[in-house]
């Protein structure tokens, strides 16, 4: 079989819309070739693609979907959001039009219709897509209430300029408040609605909020969030969840605890608060499991020997 023309970058790595194909000089003959397949209708793709993201993947679709943009489950994914969210994983690609339009119908892809205020369609890397709070509110429809907190706390962290090139949050609760209100009655917002009463500024991870919300749904007190603590000569701590009041803080450790490095770190740690009179909880993943009935039970008990009365 006679090898056919190569395709000029970049259409040669992923999907691409036929039009793009003929504007960068592509014969229609060579769009038929069987080293190409059809994902959807008007889109191309070599047999051979690296599968280099889903960005890339969605582009096309768009594309030749007037007036469309990545939403839903795709956009949950595309923000990198933390958190469950059922179909994340589906390689089924959602797109939303607005309400005055068709509802998108195509191979590979589910469609959706809404209102869309001017803001909530944003580029991300050329791809039109929903806005983080507008993702938010439209996958609130899917997810638990806890798992929309976990987005939302996300979205409303400070970030350390440091490590994440950026000085503002994603979003304020006065922002996500106002979403809320410019779509009264849709589907999830009763549930968005929820998740922002019990959403909180100073959260740094998934696992954080839901160490959190088990808490003070248990019935302990709140507590602080990734506060910076002095606890003695000058020495600065800064847990991930902390109750001052008992001197009791609460760390939850991931999987990077386990290095050698960091071992030795989190003995220092350890010590330091020994020494200023608290009592350090550490929490892994393991005891998230059970409605986290393990975290609550070990902070509890801290709590109580540190003079805390449940009441």
């Amino acid at each position: 079989m006679k090898t056919p023309q190569p395709l000029p970058e970049p259409l040669s790595s992923a999907a691409f819309t036929y039009q793009e194909a003929v504007d960068a000089g592509v014969t229609r003959r060579r769009l038929r070739h069987r080293s190409l397949t059809m994902p959807s209708r008007g889109i191309r793709q070599p047999w051979r693609s690296d599968g280099t993201g889903l960005l890339r993947q969605v582009r096309p679709v768009t594309l030749v979907t007037e007036f469309s943009a990545a939403s839903h489950a795709t956009a949950f994914t595309l923000w990198s959001f933390p958190g469950f969210m059922p179909g994340a994983d589906d390689p089924i690609i959602h797109i939303s039009r607005p309400d005055t339009m068709a509802i998108p119908r195509r191979t590979g892809v589910r469609g959706h219709r809404g209102q869309f205020f001017g803001d909530e369609i944003v580029a991300l890397d050329g791809l039109l897509v929903t806005s983080r709070t507008r993702t938010w509110l439209d996958c609130s429809r899917k997810m638990s209430i806890e798992e929309s907190t976990v987005v939302a706390d996300h979205l409303l962290r400070i970030p350390r300029p440091d490590f994440e090139g950026r000085t503002e949050p994603h979003a304020t609760l006065e922002e996500l408040a106002d979403m809320l209100d410019r779509h009264k009655g849709t589907p999830g917002i009763r549930k968005a609605r929820l998740a922002l009463e019990q959403a909180r500024i100073g959260a740094d991870s998934a696992p954080e909020t839901r160490l959190r919300l088990a808490l003070e749904n248990a019935g302990l007190p709140d507590p602080k969030l990734n506060v910076p603590t002095e606890l003695h000569n000058g020495v600065v701590r800064q847990p991930d969840l902390s109750y001052p009041e008992y001197k009791v803080a609460v760390e939850y450790e991931g999987e990077g605890h386990s290095e050698a490095a960091q071992i030795i770190r989190d003995i220092a740690r350890e010590e330091d608060f020994a020494r200023a009179g608290w009592t350090l909880v550490r929490i892994s993943k393991r005891h998230l499991v059970n409605g986290a009935r393990s975290a609550v039970g070990k902070v509890r008990t801290a709590l109580i020997s540190s003079g805390w009365s449940p009441k």
